[in-house]
Parts: structure tokens; C-alpha cells; sequence
């Protein structure tokens, strides 16, 4: 079973001219007449396709969506500086090679990184975890630990110190979702502004200060056939600032049962909530890395109204004509369902 398919129509590239681009900038990965190319279809962002020689070893290109981005997102530099060091300290992160910043070659920046096997889970369990719950178990439990493992890095030790501005990252979070969502919006949302107004009135004061993934949640991962994650993919959202952000991402994705959004990441995708309770997860964490997690509702909050950005943003695209994928028609009343969640939490 493979896990690429022909390239899209719309996502489609000049083949004849990446490749002679890879063969002449990295001969040694690429030593070949013709470079092949394919795409890993399950994003619903960034642009992920496999390139190699016929017969030769496999690598990843990575590149921003079609048509205009959001300021500070999609950052193809960013993400290549994060995975061109932080594999030293973190071997979870593909290790990146090589950074090609010429829009002419591919359309939009891109870089070239190492390929890691296994399953990316998403909507279903793959078929070797489906009657094995001890399995099951090791994924959420990996899922979490490797969470405390990225935020015990030293940004110092790996040259990553300069990655962001840890001083005022809520609040420029805060101020900075909010404006994507009047650029992106399809339609007003009551709800969006009244939890951008709760997110702003008390932002907690953060403890520390670590490497940030950003968007850290189960289908950003890999795990291998024991059930332990062997790689954690998309950093293009990395930086420095208060570890609680990354916790909350993880909990708003978390779905279970009883969660008001669980027709939103339960239906659609694998409800790891069924398997390990968002409670065990906060626990887990909270004693494995030794913090204090009594105020961590209202990072959870921040996270759901910043996916209902994204996925506004996404749904944007579709509406605009940017892309043709039809898992993006159903995005619509997605936003306003995670908007309604998150001012519940936050108030």
C-alpha cells in the first residue's frame, strides 16, 4: 500500500524543471537522467510530494498552498530552519537538506528534506490497528510524550534561540489570528468576536519559555508499526513562546465523545479521546514535564478559535477557486461550530 498518488491537476509543477534543478544543486541525492515525481495527498495545506530517482532512494519537497498565504504562515524558510537543526536534539524532525528560495523553479519556495515510513493517521486507523487497542494506547501516549520531549530542547543547543520573540506571543497570537479571520471570512461570525475579545482580556502570564511546533496534533505525525510516533511533520508555524500553546493545540484536537467539537474532529478523523481521555492526556503531560496546567481551558480556547481560521482560510481557497479538492466543500459551517466552542471555554 503506498502512501503518494498522481499529482493533482491544480497542484501540478514544471517536472522537467525541478528536476534538472535537484540534479544539478544535489547531485548526490539525485543521480539520475530523470527525477520522478508524486504527491502525499492527505494535507490540507502545505504541498508535500515525493521526488526520486527511478530505482534510488526517496526525498520529500515541500512547498507552500496555491494563490496567496496568510502573512506569517506556510513559511517554507522557516520550517527548513527548524528541520535543518532541531533533528539533533529532537530525532522525531525529518532532517532538512536543502532550501530553494527562486519562485521560478516550483512556483513558490521549497526545500528538500528526508523521507520517514509509516502511517499518518487521519480519518481511520490503519487496518493493523484496528482490533488492537494496547497499540492504540502506545500512539496516545507517544503522541503526548513526544510533546514534553520537543519542549525539554534547549532552542540554544540546536541554533534555534533566534526562531521567535517569546515576550508578548499570546497577545501577537491573539492580534494576529484575529486579523487573519477578517481577511479570510466568508461571512461574519458573532462568535469569532466575541472569543477574540475573551482571549484578550486576561492572557495569562507564561512559565517558561521552549520551541513551539504550533499545530502539534495526532495527523501532523507518523508512527511506526509498535505504535510509537517515528516522525512529527508540518513546523512551518514553529517559534519560541509558552509551551501551554502547544498543549492546547493538542486538546482541542483531542476528541471525545462528550466534546462539543467532536462532530468536527471525531467524525472526520480518528477520536484518540476514545482511547486515552483528554483528562489522562493533560495529566500525562502535566507530570512528565512538571508543569501547572489549572489554566490551560484558556489555551485550549486560543487553539479552537485559531483552527477556525485555518480552516476558514482553507474553505476561502475553495470558495475562490484556488483549489479543486472537494474534501474543502464541506469546511463551511465548520468555523462557526469551533468559534461557539471556544468562547464556552473561554468564558
Amino acid at each position: 500500500m503506498t502512501d503518494t498518488a498522481p499529482i493533482r491537476y491544480e497542484e501540478r509543477f514544471d517536472e522537467d524543471s525541478v528536476g534538472s534543478y535537484l540534479r544539478r544543486e544535489l547531485p548526490d541525492l539525485f543521480p539520475c537522467s530523470k527525477v520522478r515525481f508524486d504527491q502525499f495527498p492527505g494535507g490540507a495545506a502545505n504541498l508535500t510530494y515525493r521526488a526520486q530517482c527511478p530505482d534510488g532512494e526517496e526525498w520529500v519537497l515541500r512547498r507552500a498552498p496555491l494563490g496567496e498565504v496568510a502573512r506569517g504562515g506556510h513559511d517554507m524558510a522557516r520550517e527548513f530552519k527548524v528541520l535543518a537543526n532541531l533533528w539533533r536534539a529532537f530525532p522525531l524532525a525529518p532532517r532538512a537538506l536543502h532550501f530553494c528560495d527562486d519562485p521560478g523553479v516550483m512556483g513558490k519556495p521549497f526545500f528538500v528534506m528526508e523521507r520517514r515510513h509509516g502511517a499518518v493517521v487521519r480519518a481511520h486507523w490503519p487496518p493493523e490497528y484496528a482490533e488492537d487497542p494496547n497499540r492504540k494506547r502506545v500512539v496516545a501516549e507517544s503522541l503526548v510524550d513526544a510533546l514534553c520531549d520537543l519542549h525539554a530542547v534547549d532552542p540554544e543547543a540546536v541554533g534555534l534561540q533566534d526562531l521567535g520573540k517569546p515576550d508578548g506571543f499570546v497577545q501577537r497570537q491573539i492580534e494576529g489570528w484575529t486579523r487573519r479571520w477578517h481577511a479570510a471570512a466568508t461571512r461574519p461570525v458573532a462568535d469569532m468576536e466575541a472569543a477574540s475579545a475573551l482571549l484578550r482580556s486576561e492572557i495569562p502570564t507564561p512559565a517558561r519559555t521552549t520551541i513551539l511546533h504550533n499545530d502539534f496534533k495526532l495527523d501532523n505525525t507518523m508512527v511506526g508499526p509498535d505504535g510509537k510516533l517515528v516522525a512529527v511533520f508540518d513546523w512551518d508555524m514553529a517559534t519560541l513562546g509558552d509551551p501551554l500553546v502547544d498543549v492546547g493545540t493538542l486538546l482541542a484536537y483531542w476528541a471525545q465523545p462528550d466534546d462539543p467539537t467532536y462532530l468536527v474532529f471525531g467524525s472526520n478523523a480518528v477520536a484518540i479521546g476514545e482511547i486515552m481521555t483528554k483528562a489522562e492526556a493533560r495529566e500525562r503531560y502535566a507530570q512528565r514535564a512538571g508543569v501547572d496546567l489549572s489554566q490551560i481551558s484558556y489555551y485550549e480556547g486560543l487553539a479552537l478559535f485559531r483552527i477556525a481560521v485555518i480552516i476558514e482560510q482553507i474553505y476561502a481557497r475553495y470558495v475562490g477557486g484556488q483549489t479543486t479538492d472537494e474534501r474543502f466543500a464541506a469546511f463551511g459551517p465548520i468555523a462557526p461550530m469551533l468559534a461557539s466552542a471556544a468562547r464556552d471555554l473561554l468564558s
